[in-house]
């Protein structure tokens, strides 16, 4: 495409069109590029096997959390590997750990504005893109580390492909559509398959060709889906498990048995072996993870990382459906509707009544579907304005949303208070103004429209503004000011979350020792060490006890300030199992001195401590038990062949210690057995043991 093509776009659209395009994506790009480096590794579970999949070729291809190919992630590998690539190009850093996940929120726009734009309008489109930018869970996530990033833009480029074999029939969009559901399942499992159901029905009534064809064509996708997602599958379960890496997550080494129990089913249910445990039943009973039922959406859990906008997407999806019903069978922007509005409500129902772990930034998954409804079904009804009950449709939404922000805004009353009457009173007055827009002039209706737009974005945006200015690390993370969500479940949210059962562990904010059933009482916070391993990501020290390893009480966050849940954005840290650990300069020297001449500098209970180390030295760190420290990896035997080779230098005390389902026994085995018989060697404030010199 030509300089001046690609500036001006298509020569039947206004000249606005395309320059309006490109600045939303240079806007999205801008917004979510800025800050970038406060988070440092942002999750350093991920950034670990960033590192290893960035030295060897085998832990990139399992996604090892180290070099030596002790262990996996607990997930499929492919969101680390545009990570592991730029940081073979690049070298290691915050910035190539994270800016190809920048790079997929903005691919992300462009998609969901290429779907909404081809069946409706320009500005449609730029709606739904804007929509999207400025959802505070997306600013969150698009930022972050967690292979939640590459699943929504998959799944929203599956929407794409359905909605183009939807147009003109033809398979070849149906089937890659197949094969991008198939590498969103490499990203994090089954949840790529939650849309499945309602992309299969919409094409197998709604497309333009005979039923026999519809359905050849959606077995040819579900080859596709089943090759692209089932290569990687095949090859780590044919491959001998002596020679790769253990199955992060798993109990038997399996990648099924990871797939459809602890990452399938068990989050539904609630029982995932080797998990910190699940939440309650359904119909609102409350668990670990927080309150279940129809409206978890918008309780104060999640609701101000998604819901803003959910009000309104709601009441538009009906209010288009109603007005395109005429439409004959294969009717395209009717089958767009039900594309992307029946992604939404599947998603968000498996969300609301999930019983398993589930974490505030799971929402980033709705964000797309939601956007390009708010476009869909405004661009429909905005076309329909001369009827009255279009007006009223458009009017209902913008005043759902005024009502609703301001709720949501009450919910943080120190957190820009003036903002919620803004938000209310304008969102009336163009609700107003739109229930006579049929009747008003077009510069009169565009204004009021003008308005609506402003008032219903305002909120969420102040709420993205103010997670970009922050810095986000750990395992569970959330959007928006402080005090935004109110976590159930270990660790809460980023900010203010809750322990089991929704409430604070004591000593919040104030290092003080957290408890709720963890291993050891699961001491202190540990907050996420940055780039350099010494500072936190605002430039102050972080000290956390023991360095968070030896049960004491964490001293301070990523800020410096606090216990758990005191960190911007990290999430409550407990014995390493949220967050990782601060390395001191003096630890480092000792890991780093003769580490070449071990296959391991260092083992740990837990990946995030082990993690902690490993990019703080660029060493490779076992971590013993996987994330939790659950799984049974190694086994003590396996272990003591290790030393007795001299493959592991030194033993880090503390960690999570398992103890949190699964088989917890091994890791507490291995950590007495090498407490009885070797000697401690303290280094500043924290503990290790050289397994190259036994007590007897």
């Amino acid at each position: 495409m030509t300089g001046p093509r690609l500036w001006r776009g298509r020569p039947e659209d206004p000249r606005w069109v395309r320059p309006a395009f490109l600045g939303l994506l240079l806007a999205t790009a801008v917004l979510y590029l800025y800050n970038l480096s406060a988070s440092g590794y942002a999750n350093s579970f991920y950034s670990a096997a960033v590192q290893a999949g960035s030295q060897s070729w085998k832990a990139f291809f399992f996604g090892s959390l180290d070099a030596a190919n002790a262990i996996t992630v607990d997930k499929p590998p492919a969101a680390l590997w545009p990570m592991a690539l730029a940081v073979r190009i690049f070298g290691l850093s915050s910035w190539s750990i994270l800016v190809p996940e920048v790079l997929m929120g903005v691919a992300t726009v462009a998609v969901v504005y290429a779907a909404v734009r081809r069946r409706f309008s320009p500005a449609a489109g730029l709606i739904a893109g804007a929509v999207l930018a400025l959802t505070p869970v997306a600013a969150l996530m698009f930022r972050f580390n967690n292979p939640d990033a590459l699943l929504a833009l998959l799944m929203s480029v599956a929407c794409y492909l359905v909605g183009r074999a939807l147009e003109d029939g033809r398979t070849k969009w149906l089937v890659w559509a197949g094969v991008a559901i198939g590498f969103a399942f490499l990203a994090k499992t089954l949840q790529a398959f939650l849309i499945l159901p309602a992309l299969a029905a919409v094409h197998g009534v709604c497309a333009p060709v005979r039923l026999r064809k519809r359905l050849g064509q959606l077995a040819l996708a579900t080859v596709a889906l089943v090759v692209s997602g089932g290569w990687w599958v095949a090859v780590v379960e044919l491959w001998p498990a002596s020679s790769r890496p253990y199955i992060g997550g798993s109990q038997n080494n399996s990648f099924l048995e990871l797939t459809f129990g602890y990452n399938g089913l068990g989050r539904l249910n609630g029982e995932e072996t080797g998990s910190v445990g699940g939440g309650g039943p359904g119909g609102g009973s409350g668990g670990q993870w927080g309150e279940t039922g129809w409206d978890r959406m918008f309780n104060s859990e999640i609701g101000g990382q998604i819901s803003w906008l959910l009000p309104a997407a709601l009441i538009l999806l009906v209010a288009a459906l109603v007005a395109v019903r005429r439409g004959g069978r294969t009717d395209a922007a009717r089958a767009s509707l039900l594309v992307w509005g029946g992604s939404l409500l599947t998603t968000t129902v498996v969300f609301s009544y999930m019983a398993g772990i589930f974490h505030q930034y799971y929402t980033v998954a709705l964000a797309p579907y939601l956007a390009a409804v708010v476009g869909m079904g405004a661009a429909t009804l905005w076309e329909r304005r001369e009827r009255a009950w279009a007006c009223l449709a458009l009017a209902a939404a913008v005043t759902a949303t005024a009502a609703w922000g301001y709720v949501l805004l009450n919910r943080t009353p120190d957190y820009l208070p003036w903002l919620k009457w803004p938000v209310l009173v304008g969102g009336l007055v163009a609700a107003l103004g739109l229930v006579f827009a049929g009747r008003l002039g077009r510069r009169a209706a565009l204004a009021a429209a003008g308005l609506g737009v402003l008032a219903s974005l305002a909120a969420p945006t102040a709420y993205t503004l103010s997670t970009v200015r922050e810095g986000h690390s750990g395992s569970i993370v959330t959007a928006g000011p402080s005090g935004a969500s109110m976590m159930g479940g270990p660790g809460g949210g980023g900010r203010g979350g809750g322990f089991p059962g929704g409430g604070n562990a004591p000593g919040q904010g104030q290092g003080g020792p957290s408890t709720g059933g963890f291993p050891g009482g699961a001491p202190g916070s540990n907050s996420q060490a940055p780039p350099d391993g010494r500072t936190a990501p605002d430039g102050q020290n972080g000290q956390n006890g023991q360095d968070g390893q030896n049960g004491r009480p964490g001293q301070n966050g990523p800020t410096g300030e606090g216990g758990p849940g005191a960190g911007p954005g990290g999430g409550a840290g407990m014995g390493g199992l949220l967050n990782g650990a601060q390395v001191g300069s003096e630890a480092k020297k000792l890991l780093e001195t003769d580490a070449d001449d071990y296959t391991w500098a260092a083992a740990a209970v837990g990946a995030q401590n082990a993690a902690s180390y490993q990019l703080s030295t660029g060493e490779p760190v076992m971590a013993i038990g996987g994330f939790n420290g659950t799984d049974p990896a190694p086994t003590l035997a396996r272990f003591k062949e290790y030393v007795a080779d001299a493959r592991i230098h030194y033993f880090i005390g503390g960690g999570t210690g398992g103890g949190m389902g699964g088989d917890s026994g091994t890791a507490s085995r291995i950590s007495s057995w090498v407490e009885a018989n070797f000697e401690k060697v303290t280094v500043g404030s924290a503990t290790f043991y050289d397994l190259t010199r036994p007590t007897t």
